[in-house]
């Protein structure tokens, strides 16, 4: 297992993390699953075992019980070098403070997080969604004085639109407020929406990335195909809408190059999409989850797998997203003084 610096901070992160959404299946969440406690511990050790040291969760998967489940199979004290990253900010009641990043709400869910899990530290805490009815300067102090009394090691930002992670960082420097140090995002082979800011600021500004949902929900797997009824069993059949696909038609088309390229290679397809995102820029881990140890054991195999640059310029074009504006006035003008963050978008040749 490979282990990258978190952004610009000293923490080293696994390539891959656990994810747990699919842990308690309490809710909405059944949808995707209902992992028992007894599988999860075995799921937790599959991974702790395989190097993976950062189990991923959220107050609000399960309704709370996916932390308490991962509060139960640590026992309260880690195991090894185990680092847990948990979030806030979606609605967790019907009260008119049971939502957002107030100064009230972050403080009281940390706290229940914190019994939740069983531990004295949260070592990664996301602010799980942009709130544009608080202040930045009350969610950034609240999450300062969480680190300053111990209570969280380092924050992060996920789903953040590229001004939203710009004006949270400006606000930290201004203020000498602790900064976001990752964000956790959605970014495939089929969704590449990230290039366009997201990528480019992590760049910039020395932002860890972690990715959520790196397969679409499955969709990137290889199971599913042109012209193919999904499993009864699927999130989608199930109800579940993320991620959105909008281009069906070129969603099958990348998923043909990538079964290609995977049957070539003797792996599946799934382990082909996730080594295309572990070397695209900026990306520290994929959040990696599963109902079965054959999913994880298949996703955890892609750690090893190093894609040759044609295979890597096969799916880059397969999967290339449109140069919207500025973008595409850019490449046509400004390409001999682009930066490293711009390459994240544009990539090292631009000689078209």
């Amino acid at each position: 297992m490979e282990y990258r610096f978190l952004g610009r901070s000293g923490l080293k992160i696994s390539t891959l993390t656990m994810g747990t959404m699919t842990f308690g299946g309490k809710g909405n969440f059944a949808k995707l699953g209902a992992v028992g406690l007894d599988e999860a511990r075995r799921l937790v050790d599959l991974c702790i075992d395989s190097g993976i040291n950062l189990i991923d969760t959220a107050n609000r998967y399960s309704e709370g019980l996916s932390e308490e489940m991962i509060g139960e199979i640590l026992g309260g004290k880690r195991k090894g070098d185990v680092l847990v990253a948990t979030k806030a900010r979606m609605r967790v009641g019907t009260g008119p403070n049971d939502v957002g990043v107030s100064r009230y709400h972050l403080i009281r869910e940390c706290e229940k997080s914190l019994k939740r899990l069983r531990t004295d530290v949260i070592d990664i805490y996301f602010m799980h969604e942009w709130d544009g009815a608080t202040p930045l300067e009350e969610m950034l102090e609240a999450l300062d004085s969480l680190v300053r009394q111990g209570k969280v090691r380092y924050i992060g930002c996920s789903n953040y639109s590229g001004w939203h992670v710009m004006k949270s960082l400006a606000v930290s420097e201004r203020d000498r407020r602790q900064r976001f140090v990752t964000q956790q995002i959605h970014y495939t082979l089929e969704a590449r929406e990230a290039e366009y800011e997201l990528l480019p600021i992590s760049v910039d500004q020395g932002l860890g990335v972690l990715v959520w949902s790196p397969l679409a929900g499955g969709l990137l797997s290889g199971k599913y195909r042109r012209n193919q009824a999904q499993p009864a069993d699927t999130r989608r059949v199930a109800g579940w809408s993320e991620p959105p696909i909008r281009d069906e038609e070129r969603l099958w088309t990348i998923v043909d190059v990538l079964v290609e390229i995977a049957e070539a290679r003797g792996v599946s397809a799934a382990q082909v999409a996730l080594a295309w995102l572990l070397g695209r820029p900026a990306v520290t881990s994929l959040v990696i989850g599963g109902r079965s140890e054959a999913q994880f054991k298949d996703n955890i195999a892609a750690a090893q797998l190093t894609l040759t640059g044609e295979e890597r310029r096969r799916l880059d074009a397969v999967s290339a997203p449109p140069l919207l504006y500025p973008y595409w006035h850019q490449k046509a003008t400004a390409k001999e003084r682009f930066s490293p963050a711009d390459l994240a978008l544009y990539g090292e040749d631009q000689s078209a």
